[in-house]
């Protein structure tokens, strides 16, 4: 068996994963504020769930809201949790015996929707999740791309707007994508939460369709930019804000088409499928594939 984590801000969900995606047995626990305890309560998490299931654990997949520099293993800056310049994966490997995977959330969850989800009929993709921030994932060639230290493919950090306004959490830099179209953007230019503008603007009201418009317009600022880097097949597109369908993505598609270059404006604009569920599956494909490597 294998075990999938998926560290968020407020809790951590870990499912063992079967090799065809499917969840054997889940469970959840509130993520701690300290970054030593968040580790313990990872390693709590996985021993409960080798209990349950009752069989050899050979491998731990762990995604984290983190940067995290693959030649040393530890994680060099987070955004919701505490855990800059820990060694995640050496004290987990230590406690639980086993091989440990440790990559950002959101390339765990580009894998899990390119191989299982909204992405599995395409080559290349990039991924977007759209919440309180904005995540990205790049699958480039069946594999996830990193970068030259591992601390690549920060796509909610490019900037959609030169001295915008100053970017949230730790980001020293102005105008980000995260800062012009995430859930927080929303509320901050509506006055209430992202989820009040989406149902007030399906109920016709103007003002939240206006804002949910200028969203997605930046949204598609990005998507032409990423699209002429990149070049992919498909976006997908995931996130609690992307429940707000076409009144958020309309904008964003027609942005983008209107802006990339012609032969880069025909991407696929896809939503993605598997929900909250894609970073522990993704962490757990991650794990077999640390299986597979080391067997």
């Amino acid at each position: 068996m294998v075990v999938g984590v998926d560290v968020g801000g407020t809790k951590i969900a870990g499912a063992v994963v079967a090799r065809d995606s499917s969840l054997r047995a889940t469970a959840t626990l509130p993520t701690p504020v300290a970054g030593v305890d968040l580790v313990a309560a990872v390693g709590d998490l996985v021993t409960r769930l080798r209990t349950e299931v009752g069989e050899e654990l050979e491998a731990v997949g762990v995604g984290v809201p983190s940067l995290i520099d693959r030649r040393s293993g530890l994680v060099r800056m987070s955004a919701n949790v505490d855990l800059a310049d820990l060694d995640v994966r050496g004290v987990l490997q230590k406690r639980l015996g086993v091989v440990i995977g440790l990559d950002n959330d959101a390339n765990l969850a580009a894998l899990a929707e390119h191989r299982v989800g909204a992405g599995r009929d395409y080559g290349d993709i990039v991924m977007l999740t759209i919440g309180t921030g904005v995540g990205g994932g790049v699958i480039a060639g069946d594999n996830v791309f990193r970068g030259g230290s591992g601390t690549g493919a920060e796509l909610g950090h490019m900037v959609v707007l030169a001295d915008g306004p100053p970017c949230q959490r730790n980001c020293p830099n102005r105008g980000c994508l995260e800062t012009m179209c995430s859930g927080t953007a929303i509320a901050r230019d509506a006055g209430v939460p992202a989820e009040e503008v989406v149902k007030r603007a399906r109920a016709g009201d103007a003002s939240a369709i206006a804002v949910l418009d200028r969203a997605g317009r930046y949204l598609g600022v990005g998507l032409s930019n990423l699209a002429n880097i990149f070049n992919p097949d498909a976006f997908v597109i995931g996130g609690g804000v992307a429940a707000a369908g076409d009144l958020l993505l309309g904008p964003a598609i027609d942005e983008y088409r209107q802006r990339a270059l012609p032969p880069n404006a025909e991407a696929h604009v896809v939503v993605a499928a598997l929900g909250p569920r894609a970073g522990a599956i993704g962490a757990g494909l991650f794990a077999w594939g640390l299986v597979d490597r080391d067997g």
